[in-house]
């Protein structure tokens, strides 16, 4: 196998790509926090949860949500709530 040399360009190179795509990320997050209502594929996705346990969520009022038409919907800062009540601590 032939050995490939990396040169200083090449590292500069990847760098600018590397922060290119961290901050697409960051973006892309700042973006779905900034919404205050969510639908529940949102909600399924952040949570990565599948549809019947966003299901049991509603019905065991652990989510609240409201309902207009027949779409569901999520306000952002009770989803954020919920995930700071279930913060698990770390043990050692």
């Amino acid at each position: 196998m032939p050995a490939q040399i990396i040169t200083t360009d090449d590292l500069r190179e990847f760098k600018i790509e590397l922060l290119e795509e961290i901050r697409t990320i960051i973006t892309e997050q700042k973006t779905a926090t900034a919404k205050k209502w969510l639908k529940s594929v949102e909600v399924r996705r952040l949570l990565n949860i599948s549809s019947g346990t966003l299901q049991t969520l509603r019905i065991n009022s652990t989510l609240p949500y409201t309902k207009i038409g027949g779409t569901n919907y999520y306000n952002a800062s009770d989803i954020d709530m919920l995930l700071s009540q279930n913060l698990k601590k770390k043990t050692r």
